[in-house]
């Protein structure tokens, strides 16, 4: 079959599905390659549809409980980490206290001003000033102690 021949054949079958759409025939059948009538259809054949899972109130509830239990472990940490961090609080202030106890004592009082808190929110961003707290206070007792070291060394070499 020769080029021409093989044109002119899909030209007359090109002819055919022309008459056929000109009649005004409403066909039942469909074509794979003619698509969705319209936009709504073409969605819903072609897009994944995510259905919300259905969560009962115990799933939920061990949701709720997971969550809080991860959050009162964080606290528990840092509450942990406070200790051990005022162990290095030796001194006193003028009245006499050892910075140590003070300082426990008000972490006691912040964590159990904040011990009825259920916003997840505002529980990260206790959680997360504490921590802060904690490592900025070590940062600054480091230096001061790495400043008393050199004062020494300076002092002991004349």
């Amino acid at each position: 079959m020769t080029m021409a021949s093989k044109l002119q054949k899909w030209l007359n079958l090109s002819g055919r599905i022309d008459l056929m759409a000109r009649r005004d025939v409403v066909s039942t059948r469909r074509f794979l390659h003619e698509g969705p009538d319209t936009v709504e259809e073409l969605i819903d054949r072609h897009l994944a549809k995510k259905e919300k899972p259905l969560i009962n109130d115990d799933e939920a509830e061990f949701m709720n409980r997971r969550r809080l239990t991860s959050t009162r472990r964080e606290a528990l940490s840092l509450y942990r980490d406070i200790f051990r961090a005022t162990r290095f609080f030796m001194w006193t202030d003028s009245k006499g206290i050892l910075w140590r106890d003070l300082l426990r004592e008000n972490a006691r009082k912040e964590f159990e001003a904040a011990r009825f808190e259920t916003d997840p929110e505002v529980i990260t961003r206790l959680l997360i000033g504490g921590s802060d707290a904690v490592s900025s206070a070590l940062d600054k007792l480091a230096e001061k102690q790495r400043e008393i070291i050199e004062k020494q060394r300076r002092g002991d070499q004349p």
